[in-house]
């Protein structure tokens, strides 16, 4: 059964996510790469919001680089995470909705990043165009919007390359398969996992957004942002737009 992406994180990947996600410090570090390579504001003290925080990955480093940060996730888990790994770090941690995001930033902020394929996770066009434009209303002068996602527009898979394998080990298997229709990508995750002695199949379903990266960057564009795109590492699309200044 297709269900939200939302149901999809909180009953089948939330629980097993930073599993998926392997070495932990080793994602950190790819993060903290992904960052150096944006064009950030150098305010002293700026604010940053995190839309899809999960468990932190681009959260911490930006509150090390100096931002106070608002963490924003409709995954409780992956937040509890997140703040057992905070420590001192000026981070607020939030539950609800990213289209909501404005709710619990109510001042300009100086970055909103919005990464590792969230993006395609909203649940219509309408959602994202929605996104950027409170993205633009809220950035201030000279602040930066970043996102990365996943092209599934451009070269769709075929045949036997949309089963992907995401990770295993002794205890589980993570294989995904891709379903593509005209506007969407449907995932269906099959976890495959040991409970005493034996191999248990879990699956779950979810759409993607099929977002062509023109179409990003146009509306991107059309809000008055000045806008970047390039290709980040693992094959996403990676896109920077500056508010002027």
């Amino acid at each position: 059964m297709t269900i939200t992406a939302v149901d999809h994180y909180e009953k089948h990947l939330g629980p097993i996510y930073t599993w998926m996600v392997g070495d932990v410090d080793a994602a950190l570090s790819r993060s903290l790469a992904e960052l150096d390579a944006l064009p950030l504001p150098s305010k002293a003290g700026g604010t940053a919001v995190d839309l899809g925080a999960g468990f932190g990955m681009h959260s911490l480093p930006l509150a090390r680089r100096g931002f106070r940060v608002v963490a924003i996730d409709t995954c409780d888990p992956l937040l509890k995470e997140l703040e057992s790994r905070m420590g001192t770090l000026p981070i607020r941690t939030v539950n609800a909705d990213l289209l909501a995001f404005r709710t619990h930033t109510p001042e300009p902020v100086d970055v909103i990043v919005c990464m590792g394929d969230t993006l395609t996770h909203l649940p219509n066009h309408s959602s994202v165009e929605s996104l950027f434009g409170d993205v633009a209303a809220s950035l201030s002068p000279g602040g930066l919007f970043a996102a990365t996602f996943r092209d599934y527009v451009s070269a769709p898979l075929r045949g036997d390359a949309r089963f992907i394998l995401v990770r295993g080990d002794e205890e589980r298997v993570l294989t995904c398969f891709l379903e593509y229709a005209d506007t969407t990508v449907t995932v269906h995750d099959l976890l495959h996992q040991r409970e005493g002695g034996s191999w248990r199949l879990r699956a779950s379903s979810y759409p993607k957004l099929r977002l062509s990266p023109e179409w990003v960057v146009e509306h991107l564009h059309s809000l008055g942002l000045t806008v970047h795109r390039d290709t980040a590492p693992g094959g996403m699309i990676r896109i920077a737009a500056r508010m002027p200044g």
